[in-house]
């Protein structure tokens, strides 16, 4: 049973909305992630690509996504539940195939796929198209529980700072005085089940605290006080970066587009960056859409999230790139970019153990407020489907998701990889699927990021352009964006968009005309390539 709408609690205004929403976007992928992705594919010209795609792709779906929760006022379940007709076609073809599918992979005796095709089949045809709110509030419950190692890990690095910082650099000569050294210590630290726990069940604390205390007085609050500290975190770190000696280098690789350097696999692999960069396939979106006043502009409060997204990610880059030129090292060092490479980094120049601490400070915040969003999607289903108070569904869900992580956090062995202490449930993997992924963190990795959350944010799109409908969607987003399906593009861009002579009553190239073909045809093939290249079944040179 759901609660009434009219309990349901606001976003104080855009401003609020704006911060939560970017602070949900925002976070180790903008900070970890896409510095080192960088890094991997030629600096420059990837960044451009990057850019091209959050375009075609962020900014359409998260409008779909905004759009659907505020209309709705409820979590992702609860949106589609609202929304879903009551028969539909392509949804009950989609089933049928999926129980084939299974059919057929059992005459092989694939049993894992076999079950999981008959499972879904089975949900999808039943479900219809709510099945695809059900796997974002399954997607951002197993995000978190994976995420949290991750943001607890970072939480450990701030320890590590700190002892570096108050034994007058000796410590940080011992264990990150090279490359060598410091991803030894890295790995020392994340193969210890104490140290991952301890961290882990840390950061899970900060985020259920916060959602525990609500939209305004929790999520919102937050936001306000982590959003200006993160970027003033992220400008210190670049006046810092940028005065060294060499780092014009890092600038110059980092801002100089070398198209040599880009491939057609880096493209795939921008588009997959730029989705998920965004928190969008989640539900997240919609579910802080659902808190958005019917009077606030959801057209410029998408861009203003989507930009500041962008942003946050570009002064990530301008804070690590130069710092990793002036003393010499190679960009091109993948996830241990942050973790391994950047503690010598700081090691290696002036007052380095500060600058170090706030860096991992920044990380920590960045998770942080990612971390809260994803708790929100999972906590939001309980309060309006099952009709749970806020404070119950905060702690059940927060420690359900904490006992989930600790099997990520202990999955992880001196190589990164391994399931010392899952054996029995390594062979039950096994069993069913021929061979297990490299760790139990893997798995839930590759499930939710690889799987759940492209084929979402697709099937997003395709809700709201198909089944939804353009028209009905551009009447909510109307709601406080009045101008927004009526403005022609070519006078936006020429700045007459309010002239007289360019009212005409027939438009036909309006920001809703493009933006309906977008989220109908170009954003899902868009997702649909990135997804098939992620999971191995695209190949590109």
């Amino acid at each position: 049973m759901s609660n009434p709408e009219q309990q349901r609690e606001h976003w104080s205004g855009n401003l609020g909305f704006v911060l939560a929403a970017a602070g949900s976007a925002i976070g180790l992928g903008n900070i970890w992630r896409f510095p080192y992705v960088t890094g991997e594919h030629g600096g420059g010209a990837f960044v451009l690509v990057f850019l091209v795609c959050v375009a075609v792709i962020g900014i359409p779906v998260m409008l779909c996504e905004i759009s659907l929760g505020r209309h709705t006022q409820r979590n992702p379940v609860g949106a589609f539940h609202k929304l879903t007709p009551s028969s539909s076609t392509f949804a009950h073809l989609l089933g049928a195939g999926m129980i084939v599918a299974g059919l057929f992979l059992l005459v092989f005796r694939d049993w894992g796929w076999a079950l999981i095709c008959l499972g879904l089949g089975t949900a999808v045809f039943r479900y219809s198209w709510r099945m695809v709110g059900g796997m974002g509030v399954v997607a951002g419950f197993l995000i978190l529980s994976f995420y949290s190692v991750v943001g607890g890990w970072t939480i450990g690095y701030v320890v590590e700072m700190l002892r570096v910082l108050f034994t007058g650099g000796a410590y940080g000569q011992e264990v990150f005085s090279d490359a060598a050294s410091s991803g030894e210590r890295f790995v020392n630290l994340v193969v210890s089940p104490v140290w991952s726990i301890v961290n882990h069940l840390v950061f899970m604390a900060l985020c259920t605290g916060i959602v525990y205390a609500g939209v305004r007085g929790g999520i919102e609050r937050a936001a306000r006080v982590l959003m200006p500290l993160l970027l003033i975190l992220l400008l210190a770190l670049i006046v810092r970066g940028v005065s060294l000696p060499g780092a014009v280098e890092g600038i110059r690789f980092f801002l100089t587009p070398d198209f040599s350097q880009l491939g057609t696999e880096s493209v795939l692999i921008a588009m997959g960056l730029a989705f998920f960069s965004l928190s969008l396939g989640m539900g997240a979106m919609i579910t802080y859409g659902s808190y958005v006043e019917r009077n606030q502009n959801l057209f410029t409060a998408s861009l203003a999230v989507v930009g500041l997204d962008v942003l946050l990610a570009l002064l990530a880059g301008l804070a690590i790139f130069p710092a990793v030129f002036a003393v010499g090292m190679e960009p091109t060092q993948g996830p241990g970019l942050v973790f391994v490479l950047l503690p010598t980094v700081f090691i290696g120049i002036p007052y380095g153990a500060l600058w170090g601490l706030l860096f991992f400070v920044l990380l920590v915040v960045a998770a942080w407020t990612s971390g809260i969003s994803l708790l929100e999607v999972v906590t939001a289903y309980f309060v309006d489907e099952r009709g749970w108070t806020r404070p119950r569904a905060a702690l059940t869900c927060g420690g359900i998701i904490a006992a989930l992580g600790i099997l990520s956090a202990v999955s992880v062995d001196a190589d990164l990889t391994g399931w010392s202490y899952l054996g029995r449930l390594q062979r039950l993997i096994t069993w069913c699927f021929g061979a297990a992924p490299g760790s139990f963190f893997d798995l839930v990795e590759n499930v939710s990021s690889n799987w759940l959350l492209p084929l979402g944010g697709m099937l997003i799109a395709l809700f709201v352009g198909w089944i939804w409908g353009t028209r009905q969607a551009l009447e909510e987003i109307r709601h406080g964006s009045r101008n927004f399906g009526d403005v022609h593009v070519v006078s936006l861009l020429a700045g007459l968009k309010d002239d007289p002579s360019h009212n005409s009553p027939v438009h036909v190239l309006t920001l809703a005309s493009v933006w309906g073909i977008f989220i109908r045809f170009i954003s899902p093939l868009a997702v649909l390539l990135a997804f098939l290249h992620t999971i191995g079944w695209l190949f590109a040179g």
